[in-house]
C-alpha cells in the first residue's frame, strides 16, 4: 500500500471533518491507487462511487494541501471528473 495514499486519506479526513458529505467519491491517483470518501470518512480502497475524480499524485497532493483549487485543476484539465458533477462541486468547496 502506498504511503502517499495513506497520507492523502488522512489529509482528506482532516479537511472533511464536520462537513455534511452524503454520497461516495473516489479519488483515482494515476499509477498509485484509489482513495474512497463517504460518510465514514476517507480510506484507501477502490469501489463504485457516485463521482470519480482522476489526476496524478502531484495534482492531488496540491489540492489536499490547499496549494491548488480543485475547480481550477478541473478547468485546466489536470483533474478529470466522471459521475455526479453536483457532488464534485460540493466536494470542491470542502477541499478549497
Amino acid at each position: 500500500m502506498s504511503d502517499f495514499l495513506e497520507q492523502a486519506a488522512n489529509e482528506l479526513n482532516a479537511k472533511v471533518a464536520g462537513a455534511d458529505f452524503g454520497g461516495t467519491a473516489k479519488f483515482e491517483v494515476a499509477d498509485v491507487g484509489c482513495i474512497m470518501l463517504d460518510s465514514d470518512g476517507a480510506r484507501v480502497g477502490d469501489e463504485e462511487a457516485d463521482v470519480t475524480m482522476s489526476a496524478d499524485a502531484e495534482t492531488f497532493q496540491a489540492i489536499f494541501e490547499g496549494d491548488m483549487n480543485p475547480t481550477s485543476a478541473f478547468m485546466t484539465g489536470k483533474l478529470k471528473v466522471d459521475g455526479d458533477m453536483g457532488m464534485a462541486m460540493k466536494l470542491a468547496s470542502v477541499l478549497a
